[in-house]
């Protein structure tokens, strides 16, 4: 799989953050990034890309990051791609409760850097 054929979701309600994260991803290392701010717009994308990771807010409009995960893992070709969770309450989750969900890393966003975030994708690939 080479570097421009890597398909990123990322999930995230903050403009910013994302803008940050696209940036990371797409601009500096070629990834194709698609950018959904809630659950509902996420499914839709997922369905019309079918990524090859998610990078996944957990607090988002109406939806939750689980309500999305538990979505994902009732379709076969949605349930074997690899989540990232990347959150503001990353202290309060457990790899080992999430990894049923296909998820391999939670990162925390306050001190996540753009290293540790390609380092994680990369891994999960």
């Amino acid at each position: 799989m080479t570097r421009q054929s890597i398909r990123i979701e990322l999930i995230e309600d903050d403009r910013l953050l994302a803008r940050q994260f696209i940036g990371q991803l797409s601009h500096e290392i070629g990834w194709v990034v698609h950018h959904s701010t809630d659950a509902v717009e996420a499914i839709r994308s997922i369905d019309e890309v079918l990524p090859d990771i998610i990078i996944l807010d957990v607090l988002l409009p109406a939806a939750t990051a689980f309500t999305l995960l538990h979505e994902l893992q009732s379709y076969e070709d949605t349930r074997i791609i690899p989540v990232i969770i990347c959150s503001s309450i990353a202290e309060n989750l457990s790899l080992n409760e999430l990894s049923p969900y296909g998820v391999v890393a939670v990162l925390d966003k306050a001190t996540l850097t753009p290293e540790e975030l390609r380092r994680a994708v990369q891994v999960a690939l």
